[in-house]
């Protein structure tokens, strides 16, 4: 099974776009929305819910005010700021590094699992999505990726799926990270502006740095085609590949309107044309069927 991650350096260049559209073009496969502060693969592609779970993804301090003699160590102790003076503790402020618990001389303090995401199993025409959503306030992004990805990696082995495409989170962070460890490529979707190239370049980085492969797309690249070919030029120089340019197309936002694909809504316009050779590219370096 090939994996494959769409990522981007900046928010709003068109990757859960283009992920929802080669899901379209690839048919039969496994899809994976790891971007689980904002997960919108969903809806692009009408996935119905089979299965919702939650995720424990974070230990916190929790009092029990019957031990607690108000001693002030946690107080003390903590670098967080998450213990008050009147040694209450915000939960919002500890990073469960378990110091307090340690120090309590009544045992007042434990650290608790804590609820901080949910993970939903759907279907959709194309095939099965495992998709997660962060609940207000929780952090740990990274970990519920992580467990975003090991559902839909044991679901595409069970359905012998030949490719599990997954949607990344923007920029560079944790989760983005998470989501691209020992994938077979990083399909990077950047954008001819000055801000799409210097994020491309500090995700570009972070892959090299991890020994990835890095295939380029460039959305709406005839808006400066002058910055588009400053893009290429760069890639090259660098050994990545571009293997593809999506011009600009109104096409595809009337299609979003109407929570349409391009293939439904008008299957001749010029960006679905696009993406079709992005897609014959892709095969071909995968060694897909």
């Amino acid at each position: 099974m090939k994996k494959v991650t769409v990522i981007s350096g900046k928010g709003g260049t068109g990757k859960t776009t283009v992920t929802a559209n080669l899901a379209q073009l690839a048919g039969n496969l496994m899809l994976a929305d790891c971007d689980v502060d904002a997960p919108n693969l969903k809806l692009l592609l009408k996935a119905v819910t089979k299965d919702q779970d939650n995720f424990q993804g974070a230990q916190l301090a929790v009092k029990d005010e019957s031990r607690c003699i108000e001693c002030g160590l946690c107080y003390q102790v903590c670098r967080f700021e998450a213990v008050a003076a009147d040694f209450s503790i915000n939960r919002f402020k500890c990073e469960g590094c378990k110091l307090c618990v340690e120090k309590c001389p009544t045992g007042a303090l434990q650290l608790v699992k804590q609820i901080t995401g949910d993970i939903f199993q759907a279907e959709t025409e194309f095939g099965p999505l495992v998709h997660a959503s962060l609940r207000v306030g929780s952090d740990n992004s990274g970990k519920l990726v992580s467990e975003v990805r090991s559902q839909a990696a044991k679901l595409a082995a069970e359905s012998q799926k030949e490719l599990l495409l997954i949607d990344g989170s923007p920029g560079i962070g944790c989760p983005v990270i998470a989501s691209l460890t020992g994938v077979d490529a990083a399909l990077i979707v950047t954008e001819a502006t000055q801000s799409g190239l210097a994020d491309l370049k500090r995700l570009l980085q972070v892959i090299t740095h991890f020994k990835l492969t890095a295939l380029i797309v460039i959305n709406k690249f005839d808006l400066n085609e002058e910055l588009t070919a400053a893009i290429i030029d760069f890639c090259q120089q660098q050994g990545h590949q571009v293997i593809g340019k999506i011009p600009f197309d109104s096409t595809v936002v009337a299609a979003l309107h109407d929570q349409q694909l391009l293939s439904d809504y008008q299957p001749e316009s010029k960006a679905f044309l696009a993406l079709e050779e992005i897609w014959q590219q892709l095969k071909a370096i995968l060694e897909l069927s």
